[in-house]
């Protein structure tokens, strides 16, 4: 009788401890997507959830606004002008399934886009065009990344900007005596 209360008690430790490996707890923040043996399950929302342990696995993908600051990047403006330009890219995952299914990792590859977009918005554009126009600039940006990251990945570019524009010295000294002859 001893021996049947311990295979009991062993069989129910083990249930319990298998429980509590599939019990997985998504924030107000955060969607979970369900993979069972590698393949989309569905989307779990926020709160309690109970997935199979071992067959099941949950990524859980943030949804708040995240945010990109682009570091200081050399650009050769279209009137060959070299400046140094930082940037700040702001964007939102909307769709949490092909922001885990279709690209390994959106913020890293969200980063090389906004790069490689902001290189080349700024050199199609005039150093004139880049210090009156910003808004305009921010906005072919925003639609840019917005274009490349919203429908495949999943990840919507709420706001991109310019925000900081570095002349080099010579270039603001020669533009420092423009105005000054001007005046």
């Amino acid at each position: 009788m001893g021996i049947l209360y311990l295979v009991v008690g062993v069989i129910v430790v083990l249930l319990l401890v298998w429980l509590g490996l599939g019990i997985r707890i998504v924030t107000q923040w955060e969607r979970g997507v369900l993979l069972r043996f590698g393949k989309f399950v569905g989307v779990r929302n926020p709160g309690l959830n109970f997935i199979i342990p071992i067959i099941d696995r949950m990524i859980k993908v943030d949804t708040r606004i995240l945010t990109i600051i682009l570091e200081p990047q050399e650009v050769i403006t279209r009137d060959n002008v070299t400046i140094k330009v930082d940037a700040v890219v702001y964007f939102r995952v909307v769709d949490p399934v092909k922001a885990v299914v279709n690209v390994e990792d959106f913020v890293a590859a969200g980063t090389q886009i906004a790069l490689t977009t902001l290189r080349s918005v700024l050199g199609q554009s005039d150093l004139d065009e880049l210090l009156t126009n910003r808004d305009r600039i921010n906005q072919r940006l925003r639609q840019i990344i917005d274009e490349q990251t919203e429908q495949p990945w999943g990840v919507l570019v709420s706001v991109a900007e310019v925000k900081d524009v570095l002349l080099p010295e010579v270039m603001q000294r020669a533009i420092a005596k423009q105005a000054e002859a001007e005046r």
